[in-house]
């Protein structure tokens, strides 16, 4: 008859082979012949643990502990059986207290990093990794952890550098592969991701993450089909993989497919109901489907879950300027409260700028946009960057684009300087903008996606203006001047932006005409006999409001019908919806047509079908109204108080076409109807109406640029007069 000690020796042997079953037999039997044995109780909770019985686990262990007292060893894997279920705090104070027993631990060290990683702890995460490695420094999963931790940090190079490490040690570890490539991904290094990713599905062919990673880069570099299968067969592979259902909404929502993507957004929330982005992104779908308050209901819901998501409340604010029922007072207390809880506590941040004592030559210009490409910002920033003065000034472009396209290509070459900061914090913009000793700062995204709002907060430059990007005030204290004109802003409305306002004398920007544009065709109704009305503006400005002046305005017109275009609408749910909302006040939907997504020139030869553009309320066409005037088709508006609803007015004013401002919605559709049915007076506006508008101040850059030149001069002279 074998004694306890030899039955524990033997159960210990198969334990240490793999045979679990065996080893938790000896291990009851000896706990029937000595129920208080505190090494045959924690075994039998390793294997419990090991098994996936982590709740039994705990039981073992918890009982061990109180047996043995502070062993380190069970303290350790009791610490692991907490962990397991999701007990962190528990999991922490054991291997805590490991530590003061054996401070060389570095297990212990690795899985208290993972601890405060799970807690979003990252600088205690760091230090234990690093505390780790100084024990182990050959421990691959330790150096690939460190990875993760200093991703999250935002320090992308040091990231990288660990994941290499963990691959020279152990060249086939598809998890650090899949890392990498998510590193690389954040530096937009997008070919190295893609391959990283790749790499570990070739070690590792059903690694869901791996696939849904893959996707993410395909989707950043534009390629929404591969990205789509991607996150697929992620799917296939792990069904309640919340991660990969949201990923695939985010590349459905940007095929315009909102219906599937709005499911996808709902089965991670399924999975994961506290998923805030997720609840944050199904709110971008339901703006795009001109669902308002469900997309205002959603950015709430984010924020409740994540108070520190400022990128969800610049949703917000930026749906906000969509509603009917907004007010310029309302807007400014919901982005002031933008300010108090985002930029407010990095006022620390705010140094002294030297370069305010100088008289130089030269003005320092800096821009900040991810937009420096085909997008508003570019048309209407580039012709102003390539006729500013370059001996007064020099501009610096800061540009989180991803993928670069001919009129990035244009803004770089008028540029004098360009920094790609895609990846970069906004702590080390900020200190590469004030290294750059920038005098005037230009914000070129507001509230808009991926904006660097909370670089301007920590004042990087000691002049800083918001333009042409957003709709209206940023909320920022820090922010010191909105360009703007006396449109967009008349003085009556000042007191609803916490800037001061410059104005332009002409319009608040320039508009650069587009290359691809066809040539101007005769007025469709004269062959046709019936007027198209059309709106290429997109789904999230066509509120219920607009459709029940619109539907007048067709009710007034029997033979006409109305034209839509613009990503989105050539999703059938999107288009059922609306078309059933004008059924609604009798409006056949046979005389409505919704046109999807097209490449730029087919977009402005959609035009050619279009006798009169409405523009929706309360927020404008901006480029939209541009285009539209410079294919021909004069554009009936109704400016409101906000500066969203404004747009149209600043562009028609400068153009000269004031005759089709309304100033109320009665008026709007008179104005409407009126044109609609005097076909000589269209044909003449669209034969003539590209030659004025190339000859206003709309279009007109250097004189844009002279007078932006003289502004700025004066404002700078007033903060170096000011100390």
């Amino acid at each position: 008859m074998a004694t306890i000690s030899e039955a524990l020796a033997i159960a210990i042997q198969h334990h240490q082979a793999g045979r679990l079953q065996a080893a938790e037999q000896i291990y009851r039997q000896i706990l029937l012949v000595e129920p208080n044995h505190a090494d045959a109780t924690h075994l039998l909770g390793v294997i419990a643990h090991q098994m996936g019985r982590h709740e039994m686990a705990v039981e073992y262990m918890e009982r061990a502990i109180r047996l043995k007292g502070n062993a380190v060893a069970v303290l350790n894997n009791l610490g692991g059986a907490y962990y397991a279920v999701r007990r962190v705090p528990e999991a922490v104070a054991c291997w805590r207290r490991v530590l003061e027993l054996k401070p060389d631990c570095a297990q212990t060290h690795y899985n208290l990093g993972n601890a405060w990683m799970e807690q979003g702890k990252l600088d205690e995460a760091v230090a234990c990794y690093r505390r780790a490695l100084e024990q182990k420094p050959d421990h691959a999963h330790t150096h690939n952890n460190l990875s993760l931790a200093l991703r999250g940090q935002g320090k992308l190079d040091d990231a990288v550098a660990c994941c290499r490490r963990a691959l020279e040690l152990k060249p086939d570890f598809a998890e650090a592969h899949n890392n990498l490539g998510n590193v690389l991904r954040d530096q937009r290094k997008l070919s190295e991701a893609v391959a990283s990713c790749r790499r570990a599905l070739e070690l590792k062919p059903d690694f869901a993450e791996a696939h849904s990673n893959l996707g993410v880069a395909f989707c950043d570099q534009g390629k929404l089909d591969q990205a789509v299968a991607c996150y697929r067969r992620a799917l296939e592979l792990k069904p309640e993989y919340a991660t990969a259902h949201y990923n695939l909404g985010n590349a459905l929502k940007d095929q315009g497919k909102l219906d599937e993507a709005v499911a996808c957004y709902r089965r991670a929330l399924e999975l994961k109901p506290d998923y805030a982005e997720a609840h944050r992104n199904l709110g971008v779908a339901f703006w795009g489907q001109g669902k308002l308050d469900d997309a205002v209901a959603c950015c709430r819901r984010a924020l409740e879950l994540k108070p520190d998501f400022a990128e969800a409340h610049s949703d917000l604010l930026f749906t906000l300027q969509y509603r009917v029922d907004v007010t310029p007072a309302a807007l400014a207390e919901a982005h002031a409260e933008y300010d108090r809880r985002y930029a407010v506590p990095l006022c620390d941040a705010i140094a002294h700028h030297e370069n305010v004592r100088d008289r130089h030559d030269r003005l320092r210009l800096g821009f900040v946009s991810p937009d420096l490409g085909h997008h508003p910002v570019g048309y209407f920033l580039v012709r102003v960057l390539e006729n500013l003065s370059q001996k007064q000034h020099e501009t610096i472009c800061y540009s989180d684009r991803i993928i670069k396209d001919a009129l990035t290509h244009r803004l770089q070459d008028a540029a004098t300087q360009w920094r790609d900061v895609i990846g970069v914090s906004d702590q080390r913009l900020a200190e590469q903008i004030r290294s750059d000793r920038i005098d005037i700062l230009f914000d070129l995204a507001g509230h808009t996606a991926h904006n660097r709002l909370l670089t301007f907060a920590r004042k990087p430059a000691p002049i800083q203006v918001t333009w042409a990007g957003y709709v209206g005030t940023t909320g920022l204290k820090a922010m010191d001047y909105i360009l703007a004109d006396r449109y967009e802003i008349p003085p009556e409305l000042e007191t609803y932006y916490c800037e001061k306002v410059l104005r332009m004398p002409d319009g608040y920007v320039c508009f650069d005409s587009p290359d691809d544009a066809p040539p101007v065709g005769p007025l469709p109704a004269l062959d046709r006999g019936q007027v198209t009305l059309g709106c290429f503006n997109n789904t999230a400005k066509i509120t219920s409001q607009v459709i029940e002046v619109w539907a007048k305005i067709l009710d007034r017109l029997p033979g006409a019908r109305l034209v839509f275009k613009y990503k989105g609408w050539n999703d059938c749910g999107v288009a059922r919806r609306f078309a059933e909302m004008f059924a609604a006040h009798a409006i056949d939907p046979g005389r409505l047509e919704f046109l999807g997504h097209s490449p730029h020139a087919e977009l402005l030869a959609a035009y050619h079908r279009i006798d009169l553009a409405l523009d929706p309320f309360p927020y404008n066409g901006g480029v939209t109204t541009c285009e539209a005037l410079w294919m021909g088709v004069p554009v009936v508006t109704c400016p409101g108080e906000t500066f969203a609803s404004r747009h149209s007015l600043s562009h028609l004013s400068n153009v000269g076409l004031t005759e089709t401002i309304a100033h109320d919605l009665d008026e709007y559709v008179e104005l409407a109807v009126s044109l609609a049915g005097d076909l000589p007076r269209l044909a003449m506006l669209r034969g003539d109406l590209r030659r004025r508008m190339a000859a206003s101040p709309l279009c007109d850059g250097k004189r844009f640029a002279t007078n932006l030149m003289s502004m700025l001069q004066d404002v700078w002279e007033q903060r170096i007069n000011a100390g």
